[in-house]
């Protein structure tokens, strides 16, 4: 028997997509069929069937990317409370565009609202980066604070900007910026002692400066929303704290472009709420490994297919 009242769901956000996500879970649960559907008509295309279908190269454009996400995290989460209306947890988060998926859940962000903001969310930060093109790396095996320590000491080199992105678990962090700062944190970073640096496969450097031009189109896209005070408590990215308002949620939504995502703060601080289980509602167990990482006392589960969420409304 779950114990709601010491879980907490999650949602991933951008490298958790993959072709085929969702199509088992639509067709084994009426509410996620339903939930893909809804999400094909307010968009005017067949997002289901590139989550189902592909090709990868377009799932993985983020202006389709970011809805992608969204719904299927929806979709796990409808055909859950469908099955189990009991099924409502403690507290909620979302990783970076998993932090809108979370408002849904929390109940502080309509469906049609949130399907429509996550594909303005993608389309700015896509022409963000023709603005500003910049680049992403990931950094394995040093923590946050000597890595902010490189990102400003390639600034200075470079007299360009690089920031931490974000601080995903202890030993895992990814740095965002331009080109060339980029470069520089890269091998600054290989010489602290890092593990390994990779260089990811996007186009854009979010979660840093290069994203201001996206800020205040996105802005006005959230005041558009019927964004409400959260029913169920929501910890947010930028301060690793409560949303509480819908104030607190619209300056977070315009401030996340920019911000680092601060998720091992924010799963520390579900923890110390007295959160014991978490469970991730999207297409892969990306959380979930980060979690083992955070905290190894917390449990987590993966539900990202039929067979885990009939396991989940089964057990």
């Amino acid at each position: 028997m779950v114990d709601w009242s010491t879980s907490a769901f999650v949602f991933p956000g951008q490298g958790s997509q993959a072709v085929g996500m969702g199509k088992d879970i639509a067709e084994a649960f009426p509410a996620a069929a339903e939930t893909f559907a809804e999400a094909d008509d307010i968009l005017g295309y067949k997002l289901s069937a590139l989550c189902f279908e592909g090709p990868e190269a377009d799932l993985n454009d983020t202006t389709n990317t970011q809805p992608a996400l969204y719904v299927m995290g929806v979709a796990v989460l409808r055909a859950l409370q469908a099955a189990l209306p009991d099924a409502r947890p403690a507290l909620v988060a979302g990783h970076s565009l998993g932090e809108l998926t979370a408002l849904t859940a929390a109940g502080a962000l309509p469906f049609a609202d949130g399907v429509r903001l996550v594909r303005a969310r993608g389309l700015l930060m896509a022409e963000a980066g023709q603005r500003s093109p910049g680049a992403m790396a990931a950094v394995l095996g040093l923590d946050a604070d000597p890595v902010r320590a490189v990102c400003a000491q390639a600034s200075e080199q470079t007299s360009a900007r690089l920031v931490l992105a974000n601080d995903n678990c202890p030993g895992q962090v990814v740095i965002s910026g331009d080109e060339s700062a980029l470069e520089a944190g890269m091998e600054l970073c290989k010489q602290a002692g890092a593990k390994r640096v990779v260089k990811l496969a996007v186009s854009i450097a979010a979660h840093s400066p290069l994203m201001e031009s996206a800020q205040e189109g996105f802005r006005r896209a959230v005041a558009d929303a019927h964004i409400q005070a959260p029913t169920t408590p929501i910890i947010g990215n930028v301060h690793a704290a409560p949303l509480e308002s819908a104030a607190d949620i619209q300056t977070e939504l315009a401030n996340g472009l920019t911000h680092p995502v601060r998720w091992t703060e924010s799963v520390q601080a579900m923890r110390r709420l007295g959160i014991a289980h978490f469970y991730e509602l999207g297409p892969k167990d990306v959380l979930n490994g980060l979690m083992k990482r955070i905290d190894r006392e917390a449990a987590s589960t993966a539900v990202n297919s039929a067979a885990a969420l009939a396991a989940l409304i089964g057990g």
